[in-house]
């Protein structure tokens, strides 16, 4: 399934859409161990934690463009920010990295506590801590939600074959999941953030120093097992998952660690995306930038739709077995800090990770070059591609030249620093 470009109202309404952030980040003291206090925001329901009580979740409204949705991340960082430095307990601050900082023990960790109807959240949390590792629970990420204007999908099923509206954008986001299945990568290589960490991070001597993103890399939250996904329907889709569930490999579809989600509308349960259907796909891949106070730049969220654009364009193909497996080694390859070496297997070839990049860049240069697109996508493109022409530009590249050292100390100046935006 594709969008046709040439048709007029697909083409005024396709850079807009819905855009959603939920921005993950730890609470630690001045000193910059982990805050051992509970969570402080059980009043504010757009500052909740994920998995440990020191890991703190903002979550924006949805918005309508990539602008709006980081002012209101902002807008929050700001709230959090201050309300951390005044809590009566002692000054406590944002970490700006996806990495923690030093780790003493795993009991610096604890598990996020929910109670009553929640419990069953501390239930499963505790799971996790005893089957991956506490350690793992202190990565933190950037999720990007993002939705199609519905003049779009209503321009695409107008003039599509299907005469349900609902199976049509179901079958939309089900082409958009396969498609970044295969081609995510490129988000995580232009975008990886985590090039240094303490080393009490690693354990049995792994080289953190390997990772631009240790998140996204080998080191981060997989499952035990590459899913294969089915994209024909969303009855194929939910139930391959359910198949999962039942065979004991997770416990629930939180636990399927894929780094593209379909969603429904409200509630995140499988039964009601079969029946309501899918209302937005989330970008699970992307990591705290420290470069800027809320942990990620403008420029790369609306490039995230461009892209999504580009690959809407793109002819129907499958995504057998096989290339899943690939697509999840393209995945964590794109999140080694040295690419020249470093290659992503594409339709069963084997390509150097910044070349088959920069072709990408390049296809998708040319493709908005025959929309006539705007000077404001072209210098989307641009930002991009300088990161490929110099290397040095690369996220992973700049921070780890500014941060080299005592990575903790470093941290904790840019929290204080961050803390005053």
């Amino acid at each position: 399934m594709t969008f046709h470009f040439d048709n007029p109202l697909i083409r005024e309404y396709m850079y807009r859409g819905g855009f959603g952030l939920e921005r993950e980040t730890l609470r630690v003291n001045a000193d910059g161990t982990l805050a051992q206090t509970p969570h402080p925001f059980v009043d504010n329901e757009r500052i909740s934690r994920d998995f440990c009580e020191n890991q703190v979740e903002i979550i924006t409204p949805p918005a309508g463009s990539a602008h709006q949705a980081t002012e209101l991340l902002l807008e929050l960082h700001r709230y959090a920010a201050a309300r951390l430095l005044s809590l009566p307990e002692g000054r406590q601050y944002l970490w700006p990295f996806s990495n923690p900082p030093r780790i003493s023990g795993e009991d610096e960790i604890p598990v996020a506590r929910f109670s009553g109807a929640q419990s069953d959240k501390m239930t499963y949390r505790e799971y996790l801590a005893r089957k991956y590792g506490k350690k793992k629970m202190l990565f933190c990420g950037i999720h990007c939600n993002f939705s199609f204007h519905e003049s779009l999908l209503q321009a695409g099923f107008k003039e599509s074959a299907e005469d349900d509206f609902r199976s049509y954008k179901d079958g939309v986001y089900l082409t958009l999941a396969q498609r970044l299945t295969e081609y995510g990568w490129l988000i995580v290589y232009l975008t990886a953030a985590s090039p240094v960490s303490d080393r009490s991070l690693f354990e049995n001597g792994a080289d953190g120093r390997r990772y631009a993103s240790p998140r996204c890399g080998e080191y981060g939250y997989w499952n035990e097992f590459v899913p294969i996904l089915q994209y024909d329907s969303i009855e194929a889709y939910t139930e391959r998952i359910r198949q999962y569930i039942r065979a004991g490999a997770i416990v629930s579809p939180s636990e399927l660690y894929y780094p593209i989600r379909l969603k429904p509308k409200g509630e995140n349960r499988l039964d009601h995306l079969s029946s309501s259907g899918v209302n937005h796909i989330e970008l699970r891949m992307l990591d705290v930038n420290p470069l800027t106070p809320v942990g990620i730049f403008e420029e790369d969220i609306a490039f995230i739709q461009l892209f999504i654009l580009y690959l809407m364009s793109l002819d129907n193909g499958d995504l057998d077995e096989t290339a899943q497996k690939n697509a999840v080694s393209n995945f964590k390859t794109a999140a080694l800090y040295d690419d020249s070496t470093a290659s992503v297997t594409l339709g069963g070839t084997s390509k150097n990770i910044r070349t088959a990049a920069s072709d990408i860049l390049k296809v998708m240069r040319e493709f908005f070059l025959s929309l006539s697109a705007p000077s404001e996508v072209h210098a989307l493109l641009h930002y991009q591609e300088n990161k490929l022409i110099h290397p040095e530009n690369r996220y992973a590249v700049r921070i780890r030249k500014a941060i080299d050292g005592d990575f903790t100390a470093g941290g904790m100046t840019l929290a204080a620093e961050y803390a005053k935006a």
